[in-house]
């Protein structure tokens, strides 16, 4: 197994990175879909969250809403370490044991993490790719693809990292100011090189095999 830290800011474009890598056969732990199928209902989570933050987070399904769930979060910084505290151990969980899975893997397995540069990069990592926008066109694209209000918008870009912080861990940087076309063009080139080290990793380690 090769592991490759995947991040970026929020409309950063990290989702349709984390596609392309898949479309190049490397496998995917995506630790935001874990959390979102963490807490579904009648699970333990679930049940914490609407215990916590009361039944207004909650859609007419019964399912967690997490756009009102964030606008909660951010509009009350004092609730977002207790949302971590809530969400994050059985995340970590769930990674650590598809992580035992894909041991014996050979080829690159990429961790999803929005949060990589705030939770630390002490996992393991021997790539950590950053997709990278400026933050006027993170703001930008939410406002215009999720609605928000521009005040909204840069609240939630300001709540995370900055992106001098993530570049300054990145082993590989994926900008995307451009179109759909050049963003997947260069992920395919850092995709070729992160398959590059795969093998070269798994060369090195057959080589210090010794023969029998």
């Amino acid at each position: 197994m090769y592991l490759v830290g995947l991040t970026g800011g929020i409309a950063s474009g990290k989702s349709s990175v984390a596609e392309r890598f898949v479309h190049h056969g490397m496998e995917l732990i995506d630790a935001d879909a874990i959390a979102q199928e963490l807490a579904q209902p009648g699970t333990e989570t679930h049940r914490k969250l609407v215990e916590h933050f009361g039944s207004e987070v909650l859609d007419d399904d019964g399912f967690i809403d997490r756009p009102t769930l964030g606008r909660i979060v951010f509009q009350q910084p004092e609730t977002r370490t207790l949302l971590n505290e809530l969400t994050h151990p059985p995340v970590i969980a769930e990674i650590a044991r598809q992580m035992e899975l894909l041991q014996a893997f050979d080829g690159c397995v990429v961790l999803d993490v929005p949060l990589l540069v705030e939770a630390g990069t002490d996992r393991g990592y021997e790539s950590v790719v950053v997709v990278a926008a400026h933050p006027e066109t993170q703001v930008r694209r939410l406002v215009v693809h999720r609605g928000m209000t521009e005040d909204g918008a840069r609240a939630r870009v300001a709540a995370q990292a900055p992106l001098d912080a993530k570049l300054a861990v990145a082993t590989d940087v994926i900008w995307n100011e451009g179109s759909l076309q050049e963003l997947r063009q260069r992920t395919d080139e850092v995709a070729e090189v992160l398959l590059q080290r795969a093998a070269a990793k798994v060369e090195n380690e057959l080589g210090g095999v010794p023969d029998s």
